[in-house]
């Protein structure tokens, strides 16, 4: 067996394909593992060894410890890499791989565990100074206890599931009446998505922009590497993302990447993670959850500040130092990631599935494809819609903007259906371009999920098409003989048709 440590790459798809490269560029093999509906995936050639685990469903897969740890073992690996979703951010998981003598890739569990309960985040973080939301720092244990809370805190609330995100186990309160209808379908929610039907109650932030911190520790320090912007979601799923922030000036950055640093340092983090935060038109901030994982949208992050994450996280498990210079880090130009995703936005975003029959991909200056896809793959309902991220960089916004615009003309994808020409027509948009957008932007703007019109276009349309057609009336009359001419039938033809 090889010599080159080898790390087990605890996932699929594009997350998959990118954690196996930066493994080859650190001097390291991977692991693959796959189910029966991706034994013909991407990330299964690009790794040094392949190792099946099961049938398609997650929980008969990928969500199996005993299975990826027997992988682990049988293809020789020495770290475990869990990517995002899945058990990435599972406590056991993490324990379970160190309990069995291997690297975990990612923060110690106990980070985990402090960070993946958001009322106990909650309270760790105004221990350490970070700014919340104002609401209850534990969940709520007795209904009507509810009411009273949500009148101290104010209406709207926001009622939230204390084990997970994504929207799930979240509602919106406007008034006492539909308060503990809210707590029962969030906790039943919450039960069947986490396992847990614990929610609790924080204010609902009106028109927030949904900017996050990247921080990144080693054994040495802890540092912050700017923000991405988050705001363009479609029920709190993160459509577009962006670095830096159209509102965020150097000193806001600092503010809130030091709020960053100190959530971090509050729970003994190690590796890559993300702060997300609300930011309010004022400039207020408030921390909202930390993942505890490589996030999604980490590609901005590295086009702006020239580092590759994947492989830092790498040289952290092994207890190296990363890579990053001491001091301030200052972003370089702007990048966009739009997500590709098989999903039907005529259709309500409904999942496409099929078979990928032909694939073009962007390519160019400034632009990147993040997938875990080809021609030939079956997409399903077994796991995430995701196909893959387009990334752009440019010099400024605009320009990353036109860029992208062009990328995703000339990215091919037939056999399912895509989101792409939402891209397209948010691209186009006036209030995007100018960054006139916050996380209830597309809740606004359903004309750009739908694409049809808003509806002042819809007028101006409407007038246009009734003057048109005026003028082809007018065209369409037949010309009337002057008085005294000797066609009367033919004048008064004319006449009729003009009357009518």
């Amino acid at each position: 067996m090889s010599q080159t440590p080898r790390v087990l790459v605890a996932n699929r798809g594009e997350i998959a394909l990118r954690i196996i490269r930066a493994c080859h560029e650190e001097g390291l093999e991977a692991v693959a593992v796959y189910s029966d509906a991706d034994r013909l995936s991407p990330h299964v050639r690009a790794a040094d060894v392949a190792l099946p685990i099961g049938p398609p469903p997650p929980g008969e897969s990928y969500l199996r410890v005993d299975r990826l740890l027997e992988a682990a073992r049988a293809g020789g690996a020495t770290l475990v890499h869990p990517g995002y979703g899945f058990l990435a951010e599972r406590a056991h998981f993490a324990a379970a791989v160190v309990g069995a003598g291997l690297t975990w890739v990612g923060p110690p569990a106990s980070a985990i565990t402090a960070m993946g309960d958001k009322t106990e985040a909650r309270r760790r973080m105004q221990a350490a100074g970070v700014p919340i939301v104002p609401g209850l720092t534990l969940p709520i244990t007795e209904p009507a206890a509810a009411i009273g809370a949500a009148e101290e805190i104010g209406y709207p609330v926001l009622v939230k599931a204390a084990a997970g995100g994504g929207g799930k186990g979240m509602r919106v309160v406007h008034r006492a009446a539909d308060l503990l209808p809210a707590l029962e379908t969030a906790a039943s929610e919450a039960q069947k998505a986490f396992g847990d039907a614990s929610v609790y109650l924080e204010r609902y932030v009106e028109r927030p922009r949904h900017v996050e911190i990247q921080v990144l520790a080693d054994h040495e320090r802890t540092v912050h590497l700017g923000e991405r912007e988050c705001s363009v979601q479609r029920r709190h799923q993160k459509l577009v993302e962006e670095a830096p922030s159209a509102a965020v000036a150097p000193a806001l950055r600092e503010r809130m990447g030091a709020a960053a640093v100190a959530a971090a340092a509050a729970v003994g983090y190690r590796g890559a993670g993300t702060c997300e935060f609300l930011l309010a038109a004022d400039g207020s901030f408030y921390f909202l959850e930390m993942n505890t994982r490589i996030q999604v949208e980490h590609p901005v992050t590295e086009l702006v500040y020239g580092v590759d994450l994947v492989r830092e996280q790498l040289r952290i498990a092994q207890g190296q130092p990363m890579r990053l210079p001491r001091g301030p880090l200052t972003p370089r130009g702007w990048a966009l990631e739009c997500r590709i995703t098989s999903e039907d936005p005529a259709n309500g975003f409904l999942p496409s599935t099929g078979r990928i029959e032909y694939l073009r991909l962007p390519a160019g200056p400034g632009v990147r494809w993040d997938g875990g896809f080809e021609a030939g793959n079956e997409v399903t309902l077994f796991y995430d819609s995701l196909l893959g991220k387009v990334v752009v960089w440019a010099p400024d916004r605009a320009e990353a903007i036109n860029r992208m615009r062009r990328a995703l003309q000339e990215l091919v994808v037939t056999g399912v259906a895509t989101n792409q020409a939402f891209h397209l027509r948010l691209l186009d948009d006036p209030d995007f371009q100018r960054a006139a957008i916050d996380s209830q932007f597309l809740d606004r703007r359903p004309d750009l999920l739908e694409g049809r019109p808003p509806a002042a276009r819809i007028e101006a349309l409407a007038v246009a098409a009734a003057l048109a057609e005026e003028e082809a009336r007018l065209r369409r009359r037949p010309r009337v003989a002057e008085e005294g001419g000797r066609d009367t039938a033919w004048r008064d033809a004319g006449r009729r048709e003009g009357l009518r």
